[in-house]
């Protein structure tokens, strides 16, 4: 009898099981470190414990479970699968640890390498979430991805890691930080013309301030790395590596990425080893070439995504000449196709549109500072390509001479902003375009009015807002000092919700803006009739108003209701709690959506 594969329930119910799936860091990474340390086994047992059965077993049997999960709480326990591994031979969390990778890496992430939007992996069909949000992937995310590729290469040395690698460090890690004040960067949003901020010193300690502070001081920790007598050549980057083990000194001068070869020196030794050139995945077909102490290498052309291997006894003197030829292409936004990026090699290539409006570039120390706060720019007013070829787009880049990595468009876009393409990690302190529309004649110009439809109706909606949380989601929730006794969280068509039942309660602190005229604004969803939606509404335990939804509507859509909050409340109060509670008997049914909002007259 074949067993159902059932994520939900026993044994991933119990008390560890529910604490585990909270961010909690990489604890059975950490602990699998103390064993390697001690070599006492309890720290490989207690590591095992740490690491969340419901996402292990899934990982481990291909079962995509990560639609709508909070991104950086998973990604540290697949490191910690990958670490447990290493150290413990056991195949089912190597396992776990790979697919977690590939699924991320594969159909989770963008052309920058980051992944995530408001901080979760969003559904495919929530994908477009990255245009219409401005909070994009974070940093964290990414810092996090690069440890589990390392951990993975160490264990599997293939070419496909090191080129994950390459693209997330050169496009979103490289970007992070400002070249000037050095501020680091928590969201990076994919929205056409908004912008990014940055944390100040003693202002705004993130966590992608602390993880930003290792980043930048590692750059050189996955050049090179080495198994037996083969040393592998995973990114190209002027360096020089000092092999104590073998008695080998190397030196790497390349001006990659704004050039296309790089040369190795032998400087110091004599010694037989392998050397493992990366043939990345982005150089066409026969395109790579190798020469050794001025012999081309014919046969050693290699394969994109591959290792060339030169075994053989290097000496002082020795040189080592390698050319990757980049070309432009086209990237599709993942689960979005309309949506395209420009990349030359593995380079994102980015344009800034305006500096207009960049309100808190530098964050202050306020709880929602991590934002880009200033004007979402309308959507349908960026500039767009509309062509019958879109992989063709890459073509009409004409190269500015004396700027390596700079283009101009050379066909035709509309709502044109003039300016250049130049890579992403260039652009700081001004908005630009990382994706573009991209769509044939006939389709663009209602797409467009959908588009524009739909943003102003939600700007309108943001215009008359003070404050707003999204129930059932972990970050809003602490941001708004959530209460309850026992209300529980879902997520139905790509939304988070929270219901309570029998007399239990949720509530959130939603600031006022100092207003009077406000209304407590709830969403629902329209279909569930069969549940007894009755509760009372609560404005710091004043009773608002009871509501019985039950039976009121039928349809497959989201419902809104605003409830009007007396003067008397608000007058002289910066912030007030809004209480859900449900009737005894009955439950409140999913809320997704609560804001404090300006009474329409």
């Amino acid at each position: 009898m074949t067993r159902k594969k059932i994520y939900v329930c026993a044994p991933y119910s119990g008390t560890l099981e529910e604490m585990l799936r909270n961010e909690h860091g990489g604890m059975n990474e950490v602990l699998a470190d103390a064993y390697a340390l001690t070599g006492d086994e309890s720290y490989l047992h207690c590591a095992r414990r740490f690491s969340h059965k419901l996402l292990l077993d899934a990982m481990r049997d291909h079962d995509d479970i990560l639609d709508n999960m909070h991104a950086n709480t998973q990604v540290p326990k697949a490191v910690g699968f990958t670490r447990i591994a290493e150290l413990s031979g056991d195949e089912g969390y190597l396992e776990a640890g790979r697919w977690f990778w590939e699924n991320v890496t594969g159909g989770r992430s963008l052309a920058f390498g980051g992944n995530s939007r408001r901080e979760h992996f969003p559904s495919a069909d929530a994908c477009i979430d990255f245009v219409r949000d401005i909070d994009g992937p974070e940093s964290c995310n990414t810092y996090n991805m690069l440890k589990l590729t390392e951990d993975l290469h160490r264990l599997e040395p293939e070419a496909r890691y090191a080129d994950f690698y390459e693209r997330a460090l050169f496009n979103h890690i490289l970007s992070t930080q400002h070249p000037e004040h050095g501020g680091y960067v928590y969201f990076t949003s994919a929205r056409p013309r908004h912008y990014r901020n940055y944390s100040a010193p003693n202002e705004a300690m993130w966590c992608c301030v602390g993880t930003g502070m290792e980043n930048h001081g590692k750059y050189g920790q996955f050049i090179y790395t080495h198994k037996g007598r083969s040393l592998y050549v995973n990114l190209y980057a002027a360096s020089e590596l000092n092999w104590r083990e073998r008695g080998v000194t190397l030196r790497q001068e390349t001006d990659f990425p704004y050039g296309e070869t790089a040369v190795f020196r032998i400087t110091e030794g004599r010694r037989r080893f392998a050397l493992q050139l990366r043939c990345p995945s982005w150089v066409q077909d026969g395109a790579f070439e190798v020469r050794v102490n001025g012999k081309l290498r014919r046969r050693l052309s290699g394969k994109p995504s591959s290792y060339v291997r030169i075994a053989r006894r290097w000496k002082k003197g020795d040189v080592v000449e390698v050319r990757f030829p980049m070309e432009n292409r086209v990237e599709h936004l993942v689960n979005v196709p309309q949506y395209v990026a420009l990349m030359h090699g593995p380079i994102l290539l980015g344009m800034k549109t305006g500096t207009e409006d960049l309100a808190h570039l530098i964050a202050d120390d306020s709880r929602f500072g991590q934002y880009a706060s200033g004007a979402r720019l309308p959507v349908a007013e960026a500039p767009f390509f509309v062509s019958d070829d879109i992989d063709g787009l890459a073509t009409q880049l004409e190269s500015i001479p004396g700027e390596p990595l700079h283009f101009r468009l050379t066909g035709e876009v509309h709502n044109r902003i003039e300016g250049e393409l130049q890579p992403f990690f260039e652009i700081h302190d001004a908005r630009y375009m990382m994706y573009w529309l991209a769509m044939t004649p006939g389709d663009y110009a209602e797409y467009l009015e959908e588009t524009a439809r739909e943003e102003q109706a939600r700007a309108a909606l943001d215009a008359r807002t003070t404050d707003r949380v999204q129930p059932g989601e972990q970050q809003p929730e602490t941001d708004h000092q959530m209460q309850t006794n026992g209300s529980m969280t879902g997520n139905d068509n790509d939304v988070f919700y929270r219901d309570a039942r029998n007399g239990r309660y949720f509530s959130y602190l939603l600031q006022t803006g100092g207003r009077t005229g406000l209304s407590v604004f709830l969403k629902y969803w329209g279909v569930g009739e069969w549940k007894t939606r009755e509760f009372d509404i609560y404005v710091d335990d004043t009773l608002l108003q009871s509501v019985n939804n039950t039976g009121r509507w039928n349809t497959s859509a989201f419902i809104t209701e605003e409830f009007p909050v007396p003067d008397a409340l608000l007058a002289g109060r910066k912030a007030v709690r809004v209480k859900i509670v449900a009737h005894e008997g009955k439950q409140t049914g999913g809320i997704y959506e609560m804001r404090l909002v300006e009474t329409k007259i």
